[in-house]
Order: structure tokens, then sequence, then C-alpha cells
């Protein structure tokens, strides 16, 4: 299958595992923000951050510090936040208001997300709730989702602007070497779903250089991708510059670097 989407996906960068690194020293080494200027040079479309209430990487202050630093750049270069729909993360996004707010539905002390929204009762409760809280921000609302169709137009019912679908089953696989694309098609689907729905479709989670294209040739109205641990590691290998450009180039982007 080919991806006949106008337009490559976007590349937001997670800066998380950045985050991880500093807080296991007192010195603040490394310092965000220069992360901040590296991937705008490089081509990517914005910052995406997941404020947890433990602080184990991303801290409230960051995201004040990192949200200061883009000011300039904003909308154009936009400020995602993630993260599980409770009072101290909806305070974070008022204070700094986002382009774009992806609830997650991991408790706090997950040690990462792992799953979607199934949107059953509970959750419908919970993400209307959210809803009330955002909306008057004017962000994007998108819901961390699998790719269960009913889910998907339960989402859509909710009044979510987009999804971001759960690609970490998809990368376990491609890892293992085991066939995907009996799950290749599944996104395929969940896509069809999601457009007919009229949401955005957003992906994330474990993707990297080598499982990436196949991805983006079975969605082919993917909007966005927010990737954080691959290209973190890449990076330790060939810098953090040189690594956005190869993940923009493996989802299709021409090359050109900002100013």
């Amino acid at each position: 299958m080919t991806n006949v989407f106008a337009r490559p996906p976007a590349l937001s960068v997670n800066l998380n595992k950045i985050a991880l690194l500093r807080n296991s020293r007192d010195s603040g080494v490394p310092d965000l923000l220069p992360f901040v200027h590296v991937a705008r040079a490089a081509g990517a479309v914005g910052i995406t951050l997941h404020p947890r209430p433990d602080e184990r990487h991303i801290r409230p202050a960051d995201v004040t510090a990192i949200a200061e630093t883009m000011a300039p750049w904003r909308p154009g270069f936009e400020l995602s936040l993630e993260g599980y729909p409770e009072a101290r993360f909806f305070d974070i996004c008022a204070e700094v208001r986002p382009e774009q707010v992806t609830l997650v539905p991991d408790a706090p002390e997950a040690r990462t997300s792992d799953h979607g929204w199934v949107m059953d009762e509970r959750e419908r409760a919970v993400i209307a709730a959210a809803m009330a809280r955002l909306r008057p921000l004017g962000c994007r609302i998108v819901l961390f989702a699998e790719t269960d169709a009913a889910a998907i137009e339960r989402i859509a019912d909710a009044g979510a602007t987009g999804i971001e679908l759960y690609t970490g089953p998809y990368a376990n696989s491609f890892r293992r070497g085991e066939a995907v694309e009996a799950m290749l098609e599944t996104f395929t689907e969940a896509g069809r779903v999601a457009q007919r729905r009229g949401l955005s479709v957003n992906a994330g989670h474990d993707l990297n250089l080598a499982n990436l294209p196949a991805l983006v040739a079975h969605l082919p109205h993917l909007a966005e991708v927010s990737i954080g641990h691959e290209l973190v590691a890449d990076a330790l290998l060939f810098g953090m510059r040189d690594a956005i450009v190869a993940y923009r180039s493996a989802l299709g982007q021409p090359i050109e670097e900002h100013p």
C-alpha cells in the first residue's frame, strides 16, 4: 500500500527522556532548552511533553520554560502536552495553552502509556469532564486509542478532534521479526474510521527509523507522530539534529531546515 496523503506526517519531538537523563543528577545537565532550538532548526513541527505527577522526567517548571522559549515561534512551532486528565494536568494546560493536548488513560504511576481509551461508561464520564476543562483553551483534543473501531466511534461522539493510535504492539512485533501485515491493516481500517468521523490521526509509541516507513504507508491520512525514546536513543549515536532529520526522512518529508 502506498501513502497517498498529500502531505507527509509531521514530527513532534518528545523531550521526556532527555529530562530523565537530567534528573539523574542535580546539576541541571543536560539543559532542555537547547534541544528545543535544535528540534525547530532540524524541521520538527513542535515539541511534545508528558508531565507525570511523580516528575520522573518532565516537571511543571520545564513546561513553563519550554513554552516561554517557544513563544516567538508559536503557533507555527507547536507545543503538545500529553497526560492523564486530572486537576494538576489541567492546571498546566491552562497556564501554557498548548496547541494540542493528548489524553492518555494510564494511571499516574504507570511506567509508560500502554493502552488506549476503551470509552466505557466510566471513561466517557472522565472524558466529558476533561472536554469541559480543555475546550475553553482552544487546543486540539486528541485521545490515545487502539485500533478498535467501536472505541474510535465513541471517541468521536465524545467531541475529540483526533486520535493518537497506540503503536506499541506493532513496534514490538516488528522488533521480533514477526509478520506485521495483518496488524498494519488494522491501523489502515482504524484510520478510515477516524477520517470518516472527522478525526485527525496521529500515532506514537516505540516508533523508530526501521518501523516507521511501513506504518506511514498503511496510514494514508496520518497527520503527526510524536517520538521521544527511540529518537533520543538514536541521537546518542549520531546527534540530535541528524536524528531528527533521519526521522523526518523516514516519514517521507522533504528535508529543508528552518533558519
